[in-house]
């Protein structure tokens, strides 16, 4: 009897206690009221935000000291508001207009008038400050950038505005928040916690001490630091290989799903968006449609990813048993059906699958696809079949990754055909579909995705969510479902062939030009159409360059995907920038420096300046 009724005291105990610690951060008012007593200065102490490190250790990001000017809109006595101005750099008009906003966000809270003063900024105005009642300036730390690369990965930090502050009371206004990148994902763990002082004023409005000695008083914490999967060399190396070219390159790490490179280009310094100069710059980027280089295309572009989808055709084929490694297919230039024609470039025939991979055959592979479709009763049930294995390959779907930008790309399924051919009015076939065998019509990806199922391969069949943190300082373990192995609807065993003719790509295929000494690399090059609409009329651009590889090809240790805007073909850029990034990942140098200086010294701005050329189209490479 006397253990329950000690175990109710302790149970009792509890629940009073949870109860009460309940009330006071949900419900209770006190801290809200403090804040709005006239009688009551509230000063926030904030905490240093994490720092920002690369797998190898590297500082990318840590912190600099800096200085907001605050108001707090009922303590303003008249001043002299041209001399204000001039100390502030800015026009009576704004420093009006400044004023009024806070005072409507609140006349008692204080608002930022002047954010992130340098140094000798802050200098120069402290000692006046005793002038301006209701003016002070609070000391906070802002970003310091030790690299000048990685802007998409690392995103940024600016100043709340209200939306944020209405979802998240948190925030006040003027204090900061990460925006995108890492900054956005791991803004709870980076942040800390700010501390708070209330301080009591007398009737003549001065400071008299702390409210109730500190009993309400709260002490900053510091955020938690992180480690990053991001290879620092690597990610600055690709930045290098893409400059005056618009695309992408993703590395990972197979066995892990570890983001080794995540470069977007064209793109641009993080520290453009430090300081005073901050807005300025991110309006000049925002409005910058062209290059668009706040757009990350590794993870948002949506592109047709050409003939690297020809290595899951070839799986999904042997899977659903429509065709054998034996069986040598013949090609006349192409693929012909109704009246008309797949084309192909020249190559021996017939083929089986590993020279279908190794030379890109279209004819093969769309008589793989039509196959795996009519094997079922109807287009319908076959094209679902299709694509349901390709939903097990992370495609058609948001891969899970810790970033918060990010497309899922197209995988059709059979409404998505029934509505654009009007079905039951009118029957569709197979062939009203065959762009799908070599990854072109409807099929669209992101670069992020095509790594995605090179790795898979690499794998001989399984993955891990692609993320890009590796470690948090003080947390036990990252997420779990990092951890989490994810297995493909195509059995392990027929793998193996595809990566097989992925390696002859680079013995006799399309690669063959553009292999990296002493390393086995598997890889296939593609060709992406590129379409554009001008005033209602489809016009054809300079296609896509396009490059999956893994290395090495037993325990593969990275596998990429590149992406060239306008680059012709697969091994003119994608593939000779992918040789490069597994070399400079596996063995620190380069040994093609023939490859490397075409990169480097190459340009393809005049090719995004030029207008429509009607350049004659081979899918083929």
């Amino acid at each position: 009897m006397r253990k329950i009724l000690l175990l109710l005291v302790v149970l009792i105990t509890g629940v009073v206690f949870t109860a009460r610690l309940f009330y006071l951060q949900i419900y209770n008012s006190s801290y809200r009221q403090l804040s709005e007593n006239n009688a009551i200065k509230v000063v926030y102490d904030y905490p240093q935000r994490g720092y920002i490190f690369d797998r190898n250790g590297n500082l990318l990001v840590s912190n600099q000291p800096s200085y907001d000017v605050m108001v707090i809109p009922k303590d303003v006595k008249p001043l002299d508001t041209l001399e204000f101005c001039q100390l502030l750099r800015i026009t009576k008009n704004d420093f009006i207009r400044i004023l009024d906003k806070a005072r409507v966000y609140s006349p008692r809270l204080p608002s930022v008038v002047i954010p992130q003063l340098t140094k000798s900024e802050y200098a120069a105005l402290s000692e006046k400050m005793y002038k301006y009642a209701g003016f002070y300036i609070q000391k906070r730390s802002l970003r310091d950038y030790q690299v000048d690369h990685s802007a998409n990965v690392l995103g940024y930090i600016s100043e709340v505005n209200e939306r944020i502050i209405e979802h998240n009371p948190y925030y006040q206004m003027g204090e900061l928040i990460g925006m995108g990148g890492v900054e956005k994902q791991y803004e709870d763990i980076l942040r800390g916690n700010k501390g708070v002082k209330y301080i009591q004023k007398d009737r003549f409005n001065r400071d008299i001490g702390p409210y109730k000695e500190g009993v309400f008083d709260t002490l900053p914490t510091r955020g938690n630091d992180i480690m990053l999967t991001i290879d620092a060399a690597l990610q600055q190396y690709g930045e290098e290989l893409m400059k005056n070219k618009r695309g992408g390159i993703v590395a990972l790490e197979p066995q892990t799903g570890e983001i080794l490179a995540l470069v977007a280009a064209p793109n641009y310094d993080p520290s453009l968006l430090v300081g005073r100069e901050r807005s300025k710059n991110f309006t000049k980027l925002y409005y910058d449609t062209i290059a668009k280089p706040l757009f990350d295309r590794v993870l948002q572009g949506e592109y047709p990813p050409g003939s690297p989808f020809k290595t899951l055709t070839a799986l999904i084929g042997l899977q659903e048993g429509v065709i054998d490694l034996d069986e040598r297919i013949y090609c006349h230039g192409g693929y012909t059906y109704g009246k008309r024609k797949l084309g192909c470039h020249h190559h021996p025939t017939p083929l089986a699958m590993i020279g279908g991979i190794a030379n890109s055959c279209n004819a093969y592979f769309a008589t793989v696809y039509r196959r795996t479709i009519d094997k079922y009763d109807t287009p319908q049930e076959g094209i679902d079949h299709w694509r349901n294995h390709l939903l097990s390959f992370g495609l058609g779907d948001y891969l899970g990754y810790d970033l918060p930008a990010g497309n899922k790309g197209n995988i059709p399924n059979s409404g998505y055909y029934n509505r654009a051919y009007q079905y039951p009015t009118y029957k569709w076939y197979s062939a009203a579909t065959i762009s799908n065998s070599i990854g072109q019509g409807e099929v669209l990806l992101t670069p992020m995705q095509m790594v995605n199922f090179t790795a898979i391969i690499a794998n001989r069949g399984y993955f891990y969510r692609p993320h890009i943190i590796k470690n948090i300082m003080g947390a036990d373990s990252i997420p779990a479902k990092y951890k989490e192995k994810h297995i493909t609807t195509v059995d392990p065993k027929y793998f193996e062939p595809v990566v097989e003719g992925m390696n002859e790509v680079y013995n006799y295929g399309t690669a063959s030009h553009i292999g990296v000494p002493g390393i086995e690399v598997c890889g296939k090059t593609g060709t992406a159409e590129n379409y554009i609409r001008v005033n209602g009329k489809r016009m054809q651009l300079t296609d896509h360059s396009v490059f999956v590889a893994f290395a090495p090809m037993d325990n593969p240790k990275i596998a990429i995907a590149v992406f060239v805007e306008n680059g012709y073909w697969g091994s003119r850029w994608a593939g000779r920038i992918a040789g490069l990034m597994i070399e400079k990942y596996l063995k620190g140098e380069i040994t093609r420096k023939d490859m490397e200086n075409f990169v480097l010294n190459g340009s393809l701005m005049d090719e995004y300046e030029k207008p429509y050329s009607g350049k004659p189209f081979n899918i083929n490479h």
